[in-house]
């Protein structure tokens, strides 16, 4: 039985871990619904001692998460963005304090606030065949979820200019080799990876674990946090742009954008 709210969220309790479906089709995506969700899924596997790990894989065999669905963005309207904006900072970063270990397992494309989901997560395993990218800029819009503030930190500015910047896809094999994934394995393997994985996290003490954890992420996260505002503040703003209606709307109708840098 799911604990989850939403049914685009599956969770599954496999004794000490937490198997988490992203399972939205076609393309496995964030919405209302599923982000306030994952907050909510994070609470109650807090609040179970008997939780040691969380997994988050993506259901089909194509997407891991393709992002943020970009029809809710097609009006321009800065409502929708803060809320959206929101929704992202919270279950994303409930998700980087789960008091356990959290692992992607990246079985396709992590695109936009699909990479940042799993730059949320501790540990990153990506199949052969995953694809990777922040393509906001290209649509006129920005990372709002992590995305410049955990990539910078995890591969370091130029690659994370590469990225965001140069809208940059990277293959598995280049995302292993910069630091953004820590193992890659063949199609179709990721899921089971990263559940004997998580496996071994059962063996380690509970409690020596969350505090080695909050240890590790402590420099991160004072240096991080002011800036992960700053997306959402940032994201917002851009819907007073017409690049931002150009971006999105070029996007849903499948042409090529014509910016007015206004």
């Amino acid at each position: 039985m799911s604990i989850s709210t939403s049914e685009k969220l599956v969770v599954e309790i496999r004794g000490s871990v937490a198997l988490l479906t992203i399972d939205n089709p076609a393309a496995n995506t964030w919405d209302r619904e599923s982000l306030p969700a994952l907050r909510e899924v994070v609470d109650k596997l807090n609040a179970d001692r008997s939780i040691y790990a969380l997994v988050i894989t993506g259901a089909g065999e194509k997407f891991f998460s393709a992002g943020a669905d970009l029809k809710l963005f097609a009006d321009g309207d800065a409502q929708t963005a803060g809320d959206m904006a929101r929704f992202f900072g919270e279950g994303f970063e409930a998700l980087a304090d789960f008091r356990g270990v959290s692992i992607a397992a990246i079985n396709g494309f992590a695109m936009g606030g699909g990479l940042e989901v799993a730059l949320a997560c501790d540990i990153r395993i990506a199949e052969e065949q995953a694809q990777m990218a922040l393509p906001e800029a290209r649509v006129g819009l920005l990372p709002c979820a992590g995305g410049t503030q955990r990539l910078s930190w995890l591969v370091g500015e130029g690659w994370a200019k590469r990225v965001i910047l140069c809208g940059e896809r990277l293959d598995a094999a280049t995302a292993e080799r910069i630091g953004l994934v820590e193992e890659v394995v063949g199609k179709g393997e990721a899921l089971a990876r990263a559940l004997a994985l998580a496996e071994q996290v059962g063996e380690q003490s509970p409690t020596s674990v969350r505090l080695c954890k909050s240890l590790i992420h402590a420099a991160r996260d004072n240096a991080i946090a002011g800036g992960l505002q700053g997306e959402r503040d940032a994201f917002v703003e851009l819907f007073s742009t017409q690049d931002q209606k150009e971006g999105v709307n070029a996007f849903l109708e499948k042409r090529k954008p014509e910016w007015k840098n206004a």
